[in-house]
């Protein structure tokens, strides 16, 4: 006496009509048994077809009516892995108007695959390397010769380090070693699964004086059919500045993703560096669904969870491309180059003057907590960078962090452990420093449960300058 679901072909007004029941979208990576009972009475052709469809809107079939009749209702079950946001669609194709008619019912799934499944699922975090210990599972055709290196540059306030952190590994191709005119360094990536969503992304740098546009190309490899086809290449980009990379793909056959560097001759031939490749299930768009916490802030919308103590000229701007004074200020954005950061404009100021930039309210856990971010402090003047903890209901500010002075050209990761069992406030605190040349920035804050797993390589002067502590406006 309950309701079911069902279609029939006397309401078929067009030969080959589709009619189609779309579940809801998933909203967390799952896999298992979609079982479901069907009845079919059919005349003459009926295609009864399951299909899961992601957000870009591929149809991957898995399950389909065989031609015998069942006038009872058949359970099916069917296999299902969704590690990305997709639709379950039910689809009846009718060939005529004496067609028959499909019933559906009791839909449910389980968390346990139908069949004895064996076999690990494919876990993309084995696809990616951010090249600090090795290349990871990544290597370089042989009859190519030593195309792309393994460096570390030693740092300083002119050169930019690697994109992880500043101070480690990255990959650089066509370093006046290895390259002569014509040359092609080729770096292969792991095996992947065929029929899966993937989103590629990576961060590249150029350096060169000539136009460098096609020094660096992304291809796709498939191997049984030994054919590469060309899926991403760099335009001009702005040069020596960190730049993200996104691409979506999907194939039927397994393949691998081939970086591939040109050295077309003597005179176009610019350095080009690789680092920080990750790989994740679904399009671009749909992994940032499932993985972006609400800890997370790179700035590109709004300024997320923090707002100013108050605005003025003493505040914190939302900002992208370079900051408006010379020699000091990043040249873009952390994030992709391209994209936004927060920062203070240090002419706007005066020498000691605050500027705050100040976090909602976050929860307080039990146990260690982890803020990686990123900061920029170049400039002859700069001042002083600070973190600060505040818990509610206390009136005391608790220093977490400091940064004080000229650091970098390049970005700098900044790693912070710190425990509040109250809920609590993050707090950058700004002091401009003696001269115009002070801007101070910061982008990509992430706050995150659990200890910090890496440590912080290399502590700068911490404490006031003296001067600093005499000053306040």
């Amino acid at each position: 006496i309950g309701h079911y679901m069902y279609v029939d072909s006397v309401y078929v007004k067009d030969f080959q009509e589709v009619a189609q029941l779309i579940s809801p979208k998933t909203t967390a990576p799952m896999s298992g048994c979609l079982s479901f009972y069907y009845q079919l009475k059919q005349e003459s052709s009926i295609v009864f077809t399951v299909y899961l469809r992601d957000m870009s809107g591929f149809y991957e079939e898995i399950w389909k009516t065989d031609t015998a009749l069942s006038s009872d209702w058949a359970l099916a079950e069917v296999d299902f892995n969704a590690p990305y946001p997709m639709e379950v669609v039910f689809e009846v194709a009718f060939n005529s108007a004496k067609g028959g008619y499909v019933a559906l019912d009791d839909i449910s799934f389980s968390p346990v695959y139908c069949s004895n499944q064996t076999g690990t699922p494919f876990d993309p975090a084995n696809a990616g390397c951010d090249f600090e210990e090795d290349l990871c599972n990544f290597y370089q055709d042989q009859k190519d010769g030593p195309g792309w290196s393994r460096v570390k540059v030693k740092r300083n306030v002119y050169r930019a380090g690697d994109h992880t952190t500043g101070f480690g590994y990255y990959l650089l191709a066509n370093t006046k070693y290895t390259s002569q005119p014509g040359y092609i360094g080729r770096l292969y990536g792991p095996t992947l699964p065929g029929n899966l969503q993937f989103c590629l992304r990576f961060y590249y740098a150029l350096y060169g004086f000539f136009k460098m546009s096609g020094t660096l190309a992304v291809y796709i490899f498939e191997e049984n059919h030994v054919v590469q086809e060309k899926i991403w290449s760099v335009l001009d980009s702005p040069k020596g500045v960190w730049t993200k990379a996104e691409i979506s793909f999907k194939k039927p056959m397994p393949c691998k993703v081939v970086f591939v560097s040109l050295c077309k001759s003597f005179w176009d031939c610019g350095l080009v560096a690789l680092d920080d490749v990750s790989l994740s299930l679904g399009s671009c768009q749909a992994a940032d669904s499932f993985l972006l916490s609400p800890g997370e802030c790179t700035f590109e919308k709004d300024e997320c969870v923090f707002t100013q103590k108050k605005r003025g000229r003493g505040s914190w701007h939302r900002r992208r491309g370079p900051t408006p004074t010379s020699y000091t200020g990043p040249k873009g954005d952390h994030t992709t180059g391209v994209g936004y950061y927060m920062y203070i404009e240090a002419s706007d100021m005066v020498y000691g003057q605050r500027a705050y930039l100040v976090s909602r309210l976050l929860r307080g856990i039990s146990g260690k907590q982890c803020l990686t971010f990123f900061y920029h402090m170049y400039g002859a003047g700069t001042g002083l960078l600070s973190v600060y903890l505040k818990k509610e209901g206390d009136d005391e500010e608790i220093p977490l962090w400091r940064r004080t002075g000229e650091q970098s050209i390049s970005w700098l990761r900044g790693l912070i452990e710190y425990e509040s069992d109250r809920n609590y406030k993050i707090i950058f605190e700004v002091i401009r420093g003696v001269s115009m040349r002070s801007d101070t920035a910061i982008d990509d804050v992430l706050f995150q449960a659990g200890p910090c797993l890496e440590v912080e390589e290399i502590q700068f002067s911490s404490g006031y300058p003296d001067s600093l502590n005499e000053i306040e406006y």
